[in-house]
């Protein structure tokens, strides 16, 4: 951020409030395109689509296509360390790749079992809330629920000499979120 870019560190700021520390949530977007299973094997960007009839929203815009297709083949309950994936459009290699539900982060391990388009995997942590089947989960961007590391986490020092600062933030999953849904108090 730099010194002259007022609105930029208002809207910091701003951020920093509305987190209230190691108290507030966050969604956090996590890399995994190196690991994603694009169906072409590297990088594929997200397309727009627009409805059946091919008419757009109301502002000329269309729907945004994820390159990546996987939804859950049967309902996975919560606490549950495996998990079984239909692919739609994805590469044919489910073993070692993450995705998010709800904002919850998985990252699968060796395939137990394949049978045609459905992978049986191992996934970890455990299922953190009910994933229905059918559910289409996020590979392309997967998310986090996290909060700051720290409660002064986003504090930034505004430094006249240097004319800016490039400040880092630090997030820790919220677990203490998942917990409290699974045992019905949120």
């Amino acid at each position: 951020m730099q010194n002259k870019q007022r609105d930029q560190w208002n809207s910091w700021q701003a951020v920093r409030q509305k987190l209230g520390g190691r108290s507030g949530l966050v969604i956090v977007r996590v890399p995994s395109s190196l690991s994603a299973p694009y169906a072409s094997g590297h990088f594929e960007a997200s397309g727009s689509v627009p409805y059946d009839d091919d008419s757009d929203f109301d502002d000329d815009t269309e729907f945004e296509q994820s390159a990546i297709s996987v939804v859950t083949d049967g309902t996975t309950p919560i606490g549950a360390t495996t998990i079984r994936l239909r692919i739609i459009n994805a590469s044919a290699n489910l073993a070692g790749v993450r995705f998010s539900f709800n904002h919850a982060l998985y990252e699968t391990g060796p395939a137990i079992s394949i049978d045609g388009d459905v992978w049986t995997v191992p996934i970890s942590p455990t299922v953190r809330e009910l994933i229905p089947a059918g559910s289409d989960l996020e590979f392309d961007r997967p998310t986090c629920l996290c909060h700051l590391a720290e409660d002064r986490g986003m504090d930034v020092t505004q430094d006249a000499i240097t004319k800016g600062t490039r400040p880092n933030v630090s997030f820790i999953e919220a677990t203490d979120y998942w917990n409290q849904l699974a045992l019905g108090l949120l």
